[in-house]
This record gives C-alpha cells, sequence and structure tokens, in this order.
C-alpha cells in the first residue's frame, strides 16, 4: 500500500466514523489543533486502521504523533 493509499483509508475512516469533512481532512492537518482530536479519539482512529494494516502496531509508534501525515508515514511501512 502507498502513503497516498494509507492516507485515502485513514480519511475514509475520519470522514465515516468521526464525522470529519473531506476538506478537513488534509496531511498537515493538526490531530488537536485542526481536527479536534483528543488522545481517545486518536486511540480509536488507530485501532479502525488496524483492519486495512497488515502488520503489528505497537503503541509507542504512535506516542508523538501531531498531525495526519505522522500517522501516515507510522503505518506506511506497516501496511506493505
Amino acid at each position: 500500500m502507498t502513503k497516498d493509499e494509507v492516507f485515502c483509508k485513514l480519511k475514509e475512516v475520519l470522514v465515516a466514523e468521526f464525522g470529519l469533512e473531506e476538506g478537513e481532512v488534509r496531511p498537515e492537518a493538526g490531530l488537536s489543533t485542526d481536527l479536534d482530536l483528543d488522545s481517545i479519539d486518536v486511540v480509536d482512529l488507530i485501532v479502525k486502521m488496524k483492519s486495512h494494516i497488515s502488520g503489528k502496531m505497537e503503541p509507542e509508534q504512535f506516542k508523538n504523533v501531531k498531525t495526519l501525515q505522522h500517522i501516515v508515514d507510522v503505518l506506511h511501512p506497516l501496511a506493505q
């Protein structure tokens, strides 16, 4: 899966499950500042992405994510 494909899946989940507008969901969007997601929302988002990712995700990998692009960068190697 390419980074673009990972982002598209992430966008689908954010729009369908979190009620965000498609226009809000951009790679540089800050999780808390732009999308108003708290830490529980981010954990929920990562759990929902598990079904699209074949690799094993570790919670430590997501400790410092601040933007959607950071999440894509962490998930991309796991989606191979």
